[in-house]
């Protein structure tokens, strides 16, 4: 059975798992990054190379400031708290996303255990945080569009692909060596928890080829049989990208 090596998760549902229990929104995530340290040891246990978390949107920034600053905290004490733990389990620690807005104490936290995990050689645990998929597309576009306006960048590029134009240079890999998630493979599997069905301008271009698995079950609640079921789901599905069931060619 096929396996996903990449698997990018939009974790929804913490709120509304909170407040169902009759606690404040903050409780639903602090029980949510319960279940991260639970999910990243699970994942490794199956197999997959890599988890895509999205844990802060661009767009989250609407939210009650008290929330947003309960978020800062609580991210800041788990990139503390879990280095131990990845030291031990050789976790690959890393962050997409803007820089710009996040607090610098929390940057620097971040930054530290991203050093510190670098030779590591297991799972990679990726967050994406105050991320946007439209944000960084354009990020992407920007770079592109200054290396091309300065001559002997251009050249430099022109010369390093092997490309006689500007056309032949901006192939689809080219732009995402220029994406936050570069040199990473693209998600094989992209989970939604809490039953929402949209994608929420997360890894849009990442995923053009990724399958979809979405749960009602709150983050909270999401445990090893539930991602063991998601995988599993991956596996009876027919990968065709494109073409026709088990590689069959179409008849002149």
């Amino acid at each position: 059975m096929q396996k996903p090596e990449h698997i990018a998760i939009i974790m929804d549902g913490n709120g509304r798992w909170a407040q169902e229990r009759g606690l404040q929104r903050f409780e639903g995530h602090i029980a949510g990054a319960k279940t991260v340290e639970q999910i990243v040891e699970d994942a490794d246990d199956l197999g997959v190379r890599q988890l895509t978390l999205y844990c802060l949107s661009s767009e989250n920034w609407k939210r009650p400031k008290a929330e947003l600053d309960a978020l800062m905290i609580l991210l800041k004490s788990y990139v503390i708290d879990q280095r131990p733990r990845m030291m031990e389990k050789s976790v690959q620690f890393k962050m997409i996303g803007r820089r710009k807005g996040i607090p610098d104490d929390v940057l620097a936290e971040i930054d530290k255990t991203i050093e510190l995990t670098r030779g590591n050689h297991g799972i990679i645990l990726c967050l994406a945080i105050n991320y946007g998929s439209r944000g960084e597309l354009r990020d992407a576009f920007v770079r592109i569009a200054e290396q091309l306006a300065d001559p002997a960048a251009r050249k430099a590029l022109l010369e390093e692909n092997r490309a006689g134009s500007i056309d032949e240079l901006v192939t689809e890999e080219f732009i995402s060596r220029h994406l936050y998630t570069a040199p990473y493979t693209d998600p094989d599997l992209l989970i939604r928890t809490a039953g929402e069905m949209r994608l929420s301008n997360y890894l849009l271009w990442q995923i053009s080829y990724a399958e979809f698995w979405v749960t009602p079950i709150y983050w909270p609640d999401f445990n090893r049989a539930v991602l063991e079921e998601a995988i599993a789901a991956f596996g009876r599905r027919n990968r065709k990208f494109g073409g026709l069931p088990g590689g069959e060619q179409p008849r002149p």
